[in-house]
């Protein structure tokens, strides 16, 4: 088993929640239905942020910004414009992510005071991007052959984020129900969620069209007899009933 096996997973999960969230989007025909489902989706983005779940919360609002995800404005409802809004301010790179740097600090000095019931789970991927440019562009000695204390009390702080929270048990019940769809439930590829876009909602110039029509010559088949589930096989909501009111 390869030494990497587990960041591998780790990094296989936080993608296929992304495009999990964007292939439930983009497999509702009807637009009321698309629209809960995306208020259901952005709901759930904001409850991993309050668990302190960042990296559930990063892979979801990716698969909301995803092309083929964002274009669909038609379903977005004015709140749900304000909370991709706010979602999207969380994510922002700008800074080194300043934004959510300054929020894990903080979640982190809350969690901490109820370290039996609480944990913090940091986004994964800029974690190993700063140990990696850490370790990468730094020297482990100095000139003068001393050890370099200062690289790896760096890296230390960043391995404890992990080692800190690791062995926390969370008083969450675990539903089997969700736990199978969420690992076995199919998600569509970037070229049948464009394709899927493009059908709930025509191509909006040349462009667009162009690709339309080369993703239906590569794939070779319509959109309604090739998608691989609908959202009336989610154990998180039904068409039956909503309060989403368009607007």
């Amino acid at each position: 088993m390869k030494k990497t096996s587990n960041l591998e997973a780790y990094v296989e999960w936080f993608n296929r929640l992304s495009y999990l969230t964007a292939t439930e989007i983009c497999v509702s025909d009807k637009k009321r239905d698309r629209t809960k489902v995306l208020d259901f989706i952005v709901d759930v983005a904001f409850e991993c942020r309050k668990l302190h779940n960042f990296n559930s919360c990063m892979a979801i609002i990716a698969g909301l910004f995803m092309s083929s995800v964002n274009r669909l404005k038609k379903a977005r409802t004015r709140a749900i414009e304000e909370k991709l809004q706010e979602l999207e301010h969380l994510a922002d790179p700008v800074g080194n992510y300043m934004v959510y740097r300054e929020e894990l600090k903080d979640s982190t000095s809350i969690a901490a005071q109820s370290i039996k019931s609480s944990c913090v789970v940091p986004f994964f991927g800029l974690l190993v991007k700063d140990i990696y440019f850490t370790q990468e562009g730094n020297k482990t000695r100095l000139e003068n052959g001393n050890i370099n204390f200062e690289k790896c009390m760096v890296l230390a702080n960043l391995v404890s984020q992990v080692f800190l929270w690791k062995e926390t048990v969370l008083p969450f019940p675990r539903v089997q129900e969700v736990l199978n769809y969420l690992m076995t439930i199919p998600a569509l590829t970037d070229d049948e969620l464009q394709l899927a876009s493009y059908e709930l909602e025509p191509p909006a110039n040349d462009g667009e069209k162009r690709r339309y029509q080369q993703l239906r010559e590569q794939l070779g088949i319509r959109r309604e007899n090739s998608r691989r589930h609908t959202t009336g096989t989610s154990p998180f909501f039904s068409s039956e009933d909503s309060s989403i009111k368009e607007e």
